[in-house]
């Protein structure tokens, strides 16, 4: 696997797209080098990480990348009790395995769903065979959007939907696929709109939760808080913890909650530190020993008198599920009500994977969960050389998602978009590491645990490469 990815790392040039006015056209192949990908173990995920099938000639195939159709559609008219899937997606005529990307290309939202196309095109380079065809469609954004571009996507022959990206636009869309027979793989990270012909492409909050628990207990590390912002994802993280920190023999200490914009951050750190109840213990000490002269006492009312509290937090973790400056704000309120992180491990979320956490000092040597550096940084480096600037994080989705429908395409046959294919207890392997989809439309990741340090971020853990033995 390791060897894989070094080489599917090798630059292959720039995806030009061109298109003609009459009708869309394709994109120019990149040049450049091309990586052999290693055949994984039986018992090893899929990867997706592949250079294109032999045999390619230098371009891709005529019709093999159809970026913006926009034909006019009639509304697909769902029977009423058509819950289920009623049918299958018709084969093509001619052989082609069409998959339609629904994704923003316009509004509010563009900037991220054309990157995510970009990686999209990426993955269609680098595995996609001549039967493989991308189709992307406009959702504008909105659930109205994303209804319009289902109803020409499955129109035009698509076997499978991968998108759209929020919530809102999936419940809107699930109904249609659903009673055309195709499942859908999307790129949003609400556990509530994952079914079992609705998989979620995006990081789970349980996961990130899942396995920075499992990091701590494997430190011996058994009682958990939360200091969380008062939101939605706040409430989910808690909820999270409340469910799998006793599935790993761990207990939940405290929970404690602050308001969205941090005002009142202050007042719930004293409380989450019982700062007042052990700085009353540290006076009640040092008067007993005050009205004594013996050589004992004298030399513990010294030590008393250099601390702030006596006595321990009871808990030996902290999650801080935010990120900016209310996650630095809350840091650093830690020691200042005497909450040693000497002797309480930080915990964070994937919110912290972003540079300069090191700036500050009480934030070296917090561990927080995340995609295998490695193959992140040959990513965002490629999409870089690719198209000149920098990818927003979720783009990643876009080159897994592509790559894991070609792969697909290329290995089951007429059934590889079903969800038995999807849903192969081995997994995939692609630029976030490794996943798996479950039965029930939830996402399994193997994320590397990674380390602040003064610099960057260290890996503590590395991302596992199977999910044989791996805590889940």
């Amino acid at each position: 696997m390791g060897s894989a990815v070094k080489r599917w790392a090798a630059i292959v040039g720039l995806l030009a797209l061109t298109a003609c006015a009459s009708k869309p056209d394709l994109a120019s192949k990149p040049s450049g080098q091309q990586a052999q990908a290693a055949k994984p173990a039986s018992s090893a995920p899929t990867s997706t990480l592949q250079a294109a099938p032999q045999g390619r000639q230098g371009v891709l195939a005529p019709n093999q990348l159809i970026p913006g159709l926009a034909n006019n559609a009639a509304p697909m008219v769902i029977q009423p009790g058509s819950a289920g899937f009623p049918q299958r997606p018709t084969p093509d005529a001619s052989g082609l395995v069409r998959v339609a990307m629904l994704v923003p290309l316009s509004g509010q939202s563009a900037p991220v769903g054309r990157a995510l196309l970009n990686a999209a095109q990426m993955a269609l380079f680098d595995v996609g065979d001549e039967r493989f065809v991308l189709q992307a469609y406009d959702t504008k954004g909105t659930p109205e959007g994303a209804t319009e571009a289902a109803t020409l996507a499955l129109n035009h022959g698509a076997q499978l939907l991968l998108g759209p990206l929020f919530s809102a636009e999936v419940a809107a869309v699930a109904p249609q696929a659903a009673a055309a027979g195709v499942n859908m793989v999307v790129f949003s990270t609400d556990p509530a709109i994952a079914s079992p012909h609705v998989f979620v492409m995006g990081f789970l909050v349980q996961e990130q939760v899942r396995q920075i628990v499992a990091y701590a207990n494997g430190q011996g590390l058994k009682r958990f808080a939360v200091l969380a912002p008062d939101s939605p994802y706040g409430q989910s993280v808690v909820e999270a913890m409340k469910d799998i920190v006793p599935k790993h023999g761990g207990q939940m200490s405290q929970i404690a909650f602050y308001q969205a914009d941090g005002k009142d951050l202050n007042d719930v750190v004293k409380r989450l530190a019982s700062y007042d109840a052990r700085k009353q213990a540290l006076a009640q000490q040092r008067a007993e020993l005050a009205g004594k002269e013996d050589e004992i006492s004298q030399l513990a009312l010294k030590r008393l008198e250099r601390l702030e509290t006596v006595g321990e937090v009871d808990f030996d973790t902290i999650l801080l599920p935010d990120q900016g400056t209310r996650l630095t704000q809350a840091a650093t309120l830690l020691p200042f009500f005497d909450i040693d992180p000497g002797r309480v491990q930080l915990l964070g979320t994937l919110l912290w994977n972003t540079p300069g956490l090191g700036r500050e000092p009480v934030m070296i040597g917090g561990v927080f969960p995340a995609p295998p550096p490695e193959t992140t940084r040959q990513f965002f480096g490629r999409y870089r050389d690719f198209y000149g600037q920098a990818p927003p994080t979720i783009a990643t989705h876009g080159y897994d998602a592509v790559a894991l429908a070609a792969v697909l395409a290329r290995s089951v046959g007429t059934n590889a978009f079903s969800a038995d294919s999807i849903t192969a207890n081995t997994g995939f392997a692609g630029v976030d590491g490794i996943f798996r989809f479950l039965p029930n439309g939830f996402s399994e990741r193997g994320f590397a645990i990674m380390q602040v340090t003064r610099q960057s971020a260290t890996t503590a853990q590395p991302a596992p490469t199977t999910f044989e033995g791996a805590q889940f």
